[in-house]
């Protein structure tokens, strides 16, 4: 602490959950555009990686909202916005976003598999059989007509389900842009500056999973679809710094009372996880490295490698965005006279082991998914997916 803090600010109230939470939901809405955008846009070249990252989106949306339920005093409260809603609170409407997010995701997958479900359907016997005819619903027919209802039920869905994404990872961002009280929360630009990171991230948990499983099996990389990725992630990685770059320039331009106590801020308890993490190492190394691939014809080994290390440092970038955000806006007296500190815990119930534990849950998952819902198989390319 430092300066003159009022006794209710001594403590950081919201703490490493509340950075894992925005996190989390980021990846969730950042994969599932990639998939849209293949589904959607066209874009071909995506095809191999669309259910994989629709699948992704997924399990990660399983545990979004984990962070937020250890975080609350009494979890089971949780359940209250859904059944008696206010509709002018941001939590009570993230609530049935959440709700109306996961059936569409989950519709996505249903139709997206139908066709591998009826294979298994018709290959099994006994008790699987049976659990795969409840999944199918009893429709168990599959011809031209029907991929072409499924194909086009997947596009619909994956059409609706992008502003629907946004708007999942796109409220985080403006609850904190609507703190007015908060001079490093308040602006207008929180919404549109989570969206663009929450791709960022979700681009760079595919091409690293991509590669690592990849990997593990010892099969070939599609390396179009990664290319595409990589100029993806390239392109939405500038988009989402030059923002928060330039709601910060416009600050220190103005020159007011709230850029006074930003720039301490800034320059002291933030200097090593804003500006040396976050903006020199983790931004400018991997738009570097971006940079090489996109402009240069590399060797693929080589392009691949700095790929996969541009992904593991954006997904560094984004997660000290959040912890810069979330745990930087409170460090802020509202004296605008002092700062206090804030050390994450080990072992705490909001401690650095459990947000581990939290976020590696989904990967494991991921791994159990496969078995049901198949990433990548031999025919991708002639599948309606």
């Amino acid at each position: 602490m430092s300066g003159f803090v009022f006794p209710n600010e001594l403590h950081v109230i919201w703490t490493v959950m509340i950075v894992l939470y925005p996190y989390t939901t980021g990846m969730v809405a950042g994969a599932f555009i990639v998939s849209s955008l293949y589904h959607v846009f066209g874009i071909t070249r995506l095809r191999p990686i669309a259910r994989f990252s629709l699948v992704s989106s997924f399990a990660f949306l399983l545990f979004a909202t984990f962070p937020l339920l250890i975080h609350l005093g009494h979890p089971e409260r949780a359940f209250n916005i859904m059944i008696t809603p206010h509709f002018t609170s941001a939590m009570s409407g993230f609530g049935f976003v959440y709700m109306i997010y996961g059936i569409l995701v989950f519709l996505e997958i249903w139709f997206c598999y139908r066709a591998d479900f009826i294979s298994h359907h018709t290959a099994a016997g006994g008790i699987v059989k049976a659990i795969y005819y409840v999944l199918l619903l009893g429709v168990t027919e599959q011809n031209e007509h029907t991929d072409q209802v499924d194909h086009k039920m997947v596009k619909a869905l994956a059409g609706v389900g992008i502003p629907v994404a946004c708007i999942l990872h796109g409220y985080v961002g403006f609850l904190f842009g609507s703190i007015k009280a908060n001079p490093w929360w308040s602006t207008p630009l929180m919404f549109i500056i989570f969206i663009f990171s929450a791709v960022v991230s979700g681009i760079s948990v595919l091409i690293f999973l991509y590669q690592f499983v990849n990997w593990l099996r010892k099969s070939a990389i599609d390396q179009d679809a990664l290319d595409v990725m990589a100029r993806l992630l390239w392109g939405f990685m500038i988009v989402a710094v030059v923002l928060e770059l330039m709601e910060l320039l416009s600050l220190a331009y103005e020159q007011t009372e709230r850029w006074a106590v930003l720039k301490f801020l800034i320059t002291g308890p933030l200097w090593y996880t804003y500006v040396v993490f976050q903006l020199l190492i983790c931004s400018l190394g991997s738009f570097l490295l971006l940079s090489f691939v996109t402009l240069i014809r590399l060797p693929k080994r080589l392009s691949n490698l700095l790929i996969f290390i541009s992904s593991i440092l954006l997904l560094g970038q984004v997660l000290l965005m959040r912890w810069n955000v979330v745990i930087g806006g409170q460090l802020v007296s509202r004296s605008y006279r002092g700062f206090t500190s804030f050390l994450p815990g080990i072992f705490e119930k909001e401690g650095l082991v459990v947000a581990a534990v939290i976020f590696i849950i989904p990967f494991l998952l991921l791994r159990q998914f496969d078995k049901i819902f198949p990433f990548f198989t031999p025919d991708i390319r002639k599948s309606n997916a």
